[in-house]
C-alpha cells in the first residue's frame, strides 16, 4: 500500500485488516465516491464496504471486488512471480545464440560476387 515503512510482520492480523480498511476508505474518499457507489460497482452490500473500512474481516473475493471497483488491483503486483535466470544459465543461452545466417536451400546456393 502507500506507506512502505509499515512493518507488516510485527502487526497482528487485526491490525493488518484495519490498515487495509483505512487504505480502502482513504482511496474511496480520494475518488469522492460513497460506500453505496462502490458497493454497487463491486457487486457487494454497502455493509461489506463499511465492514472492511471499520477494520472487520471480509472475504478475499469481496476485497478483490472492492479493489476492482476502486481501480486498485495494482496492489496485487507484489504477488507477481517473475522467473529469474541464474548467471550460468544466462551464459549458456548466450553461447547458444546464432552467430551467422546460412541459406536453408543447399542446392540453390549461388557463388558470391567478388
Amino acid at each position: 500500500m502507500g506507506n512502505t515503512n509499515i512493518n507488516w510482520v510485527s502487526m497482528s492480523d487485526k491490525s493488518i485488516i484495519e490498515t487495509i480498511g483505512n487504505y480502502i476508505k482513504q482511496q474511496r474518499l480520494n475518488q469522492n465516491k460513497t460506500q453505496a457507489q462502490i458497493a454497487e460497482h463491486a457487486g457487494v452490500n454497502r455493509w461489506t464496504i463499511s465492514q472492511i473500512e471499520n477494520g472487520e474481516a471480509i472475504s478475499l473475493t469481496s476485497l478483490i471486488q472492492i479493489l476492482r471497483a476502486l481501480d486498485l488491483l495494482h496492489v496485487f503486483d507484489t504477488f507477481k512471480i517473475e522467473t529469474q535466470i541464474s548467471p550460468l544459465e544466462l551464459a549458456k543461452l548466450e553461447k547458444q545464440k546464432r552467430q551467422r545466417a546460412r541459406s536453408k536451400d543447399k542446392n540453390n546456393q549461388t557463388e558470391p560476387e567478388w
